[in-house]
């Protein structure tokens, strides 16, 4: 099937946690199970054929280097769990525009460039990228939209890994966009492997399924890699509330009632320096059963967030391109409705965007990988 050509927008934390994902899978037999990912080889591409070609950034720290030392500087702090070469892939300036936060400027260190949107077009273009990905940090509407239009000018495939609505754009320009340019587009704001939507999504599912009307909840998440400082300013978090309360609230008949009524809150809550890249999560909810009887549950979540980003990533990353070989174009809400918490349209449970998600890649097909996998 050949190599699957990758461009990526923001070389932080999550950057270095995919470019360290694939080489530290690159040789894993096809046969084999990779925990995070629906198969090592995924709609005739294995996790090595993924290709890093090109890289922006907006820091005097990574700007210049080579894309395998750059997802190792400061402010990155992944540990580095798989050996990673030299990739001849030297990390280009982009814009900062809304992409650095007043309070972040001493962190991220911005070079101070100014770099047009026709610069970014052909570097993507000479760099042949199949699939641009988009790991900017929460908050950066317009310097989403400006990688949003490069990507689609250069008529690459576009994935958005954070909570601005490109994807699921309630006004549907860009989807229009990308159909009219034939290619792709996935979004919005990607969910990790077991992550705290995920978990929250999952609880909420069973008490719908056991009858159970839920009355309010809350998710609050705490951190102390950069995403969490950068989040510490409330008016970066408007998309991304969005985005984590509608992929809970949109499975329950109640969901939209809650919202209405203010009994749901959903979100980043504070920044705690010594965790790092761990994030803790507190999910809380309470619900109504039997002759009026109440249900309480409080559970707390602690992983590594970075690496429950990756997995799921670079499926999507391999799905934008499985995408793109079938000549698809605009949004795909089958790939969009498994993998990310504002996607075009809602599955209305889990299991259900699980079953959208076999149709697109051809059920019977990874099925059989599945139990192949499960027999090993």
């Amino acid at each position: 099937m050949g190599r699957v050509r990758v461009a990526l927008v923001g070389i932080g934390n999550c950057a270095s946690a995919v470019v360290q994902g694939v080489y530290y899978y690159k040789d894993i037999d096809e046969n084999a199970t990779v925990p995070g990912v629906l198969h090592p080889k995924l709609g005739g591409y294995h996790i090595g054929d993924i290709e890093f070609v090109a890289a922006f950034d907006v820091s005097t720290d990574k700007v210049g280097k080579d894309l395998g030392e750059a997802i190792f500087a400061y402010p990155n702090i992944t540990k580095r769990f798989a050996e990673v070469p030299h990739l001849g892939v030297e990390v280009k300036p982009g814009p900062s525009l809304d992409g650095v936060a007043p309070h972040m400027v001493d962190v991220f260190k911005p070079h101070g460039k100014d770099v047009s949107l026709d610069y970014v077009v052909d570097e993507i273009k000479k760099s042949r990228a199949d699939v641009v990905v988009n790991l900017l940090p929460v908050g950066s509407e317009e310097a989403t939209r400006f990688y949003a239009e490069a990507t689609v000018r250069a008529g690459a495939s576009f994935v958005n890994g954070i909570p601005v609505f490109i994807a699921s754009d309630p006004e549907g320009y860009w989807p229009k966009r990308y159909r009219e340019a034939g290619v792709p587009l996935l979004g919005d704001d990607i969910k990790g492997q077991i992550g705290a939507t995920i978990l929250h999504t999952a609880l909420v599912s069973l008490l719908r399924d056991r009858g159970v009307k839920v009355l309010e909840t809350y998710q609050l998440n705490v951190g102390g890699n950069t995403d969490f400082l950068n989040m510490t300013v409330e008016e970066r978090l408007k998309s991304k509330r969005i985005s984590k309360t509608r992929a809970v609230t949109s499975i329950i008949p109640e969901g939209f009632n809650l919202e209405d009524t203010g009994r749901v809150r959903i979100g980043p809550s504070d920044y705690v320096p010594f965790l790092e890249n761990i994030k803790v999560c507190y999910i809380y909810i309470k619900g109504l059963s039997f002759a009026d009887f109440t249900v309480e549950l409080d559970v707390k979540l602690k992983v590594d967030d970075k690496s429950m980003f990756a997995g799921a990533m670079i499926d999507a990353i391999r799905l934008a391109k499985i995408a793109m070989d079938r000549g698809l174009s605009g949004a795909v809400p089958e790939a969009c409705a498994y993998y990310f918490k504002h996607p075009p349209k809602h599955a209305p449970s889990p299991q259900v965007a699980l079953e959208w998600l076999k149709e697109f890649l051809g059920q019977r097909e990874l099925e059989e990988r599945l139990l192949a996998s499960q027999a090993k």
